[in-house]
């Protein structure tokens, strides 16, 4: 540096249009390099952008691993809800103010009439008492239970006219077993035992001790799972019908899990409308399972998830907005800048075309037309041209290949725009797997989904399952 300025005061006393040129040349060079400058400013200005974007989202990923990490070593992690889900202003628990009261009414029969009169003060002692009142309260409670037994005698021979081996029957038989398969239980027993395994989703041995404990009837899981085998069989026909039922309807909800049957590798399907609940365990999670149930000229319309094996599998379908939407969510998180933009307005779109459909019925119909027309144009608007942001590109490839099922709930009135029918009536057999596992054997998967298809359709339909199944099974069905 002090050798550079020795040089320029030389050129200054001895040359001074030297140090000028050398002055010129400079500017020159500077001015050259001025736009590559720009350039490596702006370049470092969006590094430094990205260097903290990635740098909070490491923040982000690590404090979702650390949450993650705490919550496997805590019992009830799987259904804590994530501390930014939590609201910090929860409502008040119950329901809405203004809503009728709930309490016991007074029961309709009356088995015992009880009257206790003032006989004494128990303060003073004294007998007499003025301004009396009736007090009125009603106990119920349930009496002293044990098994009703009956000795069932009927006769075997042989018709002297016509040869024939024939026998009595009565109507509460169960079966023709003798011998130590003798003691059967009867048709109200084994319809509780069914709608505490398959309805209430109780397992095999707790039920045995339920009907041990509270009731005095010696049962094992093995017998129980035995006689369940064949009141299935008894109640198929009701099974089949409800699946002719559902082939037969405007619309039909259909979603899937994974299931158990002495191993992995089977699925469970479920198969509803606001009437009836289908189940079907089966190794298959192809299309054929829905063909074989809804056949090949279903004219409903299919709601269902997004899953592939559901595409032209019927000419209507409605895709279930719950999962768009979650699709979105997940997208957002991702996106560069939240979801700005496109993905605002894909959620947008969406949720405007639940909105027409609440007002459908304020509606005339030229203006309900013309504001669908207004969703379609808007959806090929966002649809159509591809993006560049990849989390956008995901999001427009899964509503663009289910474009022809996204307002088919806004032509039929019967049709929700979510799945959450079919997800809800799936949500208890999940909850048996928990406990169970699913089924051991085919026998048992059989078994389970016919029974099981029946309470949930009965509870449907507002009657008793309970009482079904003590109709169908005594040998001779009432």
């Amino acid at each position: 540096m002090k050798a550079t300025v020795a040089i320029l005061s030389q050129w200054h006393r001895e040359d001074p249009d030297r140090l000028l040129r050398a002055a010129l040349r400079q500017a020159e060079q500077l001015a050259q390099m001025a736009p590559e400058l720009d350039h490596l400013r702006t370049q470092n200005a969006w590094l430094h952008q990205q260097l903290e974007d990635k740098t909070k989202r490491i923040a982000e990923l690590e404090e979702a691993l650390e949450a993650a990490q705490r919550a496997a070593h805590r019992q009830a992690a799987p259904f804590r809800i994530e501390e930014k889900k939590r609201v910090l202003a929860p409502k008040r628990p119950g329901r809405k103010q203004g809503h009728p009261g709930a309490f016991r009414h007074p029961p309709d029969q009356i088995d015992e009439y009880t009257e206790v009169e003032l006989c004494a003060c128990p303060h003073c002692g004294a007998r007499d008492f003025i301004d009396q009142c009736r007090i009125e309260q009603f106990i119920e409670d349930i009496p002293l239970v044990r098994p009703h037994v009956t000795r069932l005698t009927t006769y075997e021979g042989t018709c002297a006219r016509c040869g024939q081996n024939v026998r009595s029957s009565h109507p509460l038989q169960m079966s023709l077993a003798t011998g130590a398969a003798g003691v059967q239980l009867g048709p109200r027993a084994l319809a509780l035992a069914a709608d505490l395994n398959k309805a209430k989703g109780l397992s095999m041995r707790k039920t045995c001790a339920i009907l041990r404990d509270c009731f005095g009837l010696q049962l094992s899981a093995g017998g129980l799972s035995q006689a369940l085998d064949r009141l299935a069989t008894k109640v198929q026909g009701q099974y089949y019908a409800i699946a002719k039922e559902l082939r037969q309807a405007p619309v039909v909800h259909s979603d899937e899990t994974s299931w158990w049957v002495g191993g992995p590798g089977w699925w469970l399907w479920v198969f509803v409308n606001t009437k009836s609940t289908l189940y079907i365990v089966a190794q298959s999670r192809g299309r054929c399972v829905v063909s074989e149930l809804l056949g090949t000229n279903f004219g409903g319309v299919l709601v269902s998830d997004c899953l592939g094996i559901y595409d032209d599998a019927t000419p209507l379908q409605q895709k279930c907005y719950a999962h768009h939407h979650k699709a979105i969510r997940q997208a957002k998180a991702l996106h560069p800048h939240r979801g700005e933009g496109f993905l605002t307005e894909l959620s947008a779109l969406l949720r405007a075309a639940v909105t027409l459909q609440g007002q459908k019925a304020e509606c005339d119909p030229q203006s309900f037309h013309a504001l669908r027309q207004a969703l379609e144009r808007k959806a090929v608007q966002l649809l159509d041209a591809p993006r560049s942001e990849p989390n956008e590109e995901a999001v427009r490839n899964r509503l663009n290949k289910q474009r022809d099922h996204l307002f088919t709930f806004l032509d039929y009135d019967s049709v929700d725009a979510t799945n959450n029918l079919a997800e809800r009536q799936l949500r208890p057999a999940v909850i048996a797997r928990k406990i169970s596992c699913g089924n051991k054997t085919q026998k048992g998967a059989h078994t389970w989904q016919i029974l099981a298809s029946l309470a949930a359709t009965c509870a449907q339909r507002a009657t008793s399952f309970m009482a079904e199944l003590a109709r169908a099974a005594p040998l001779q069905p009432r």
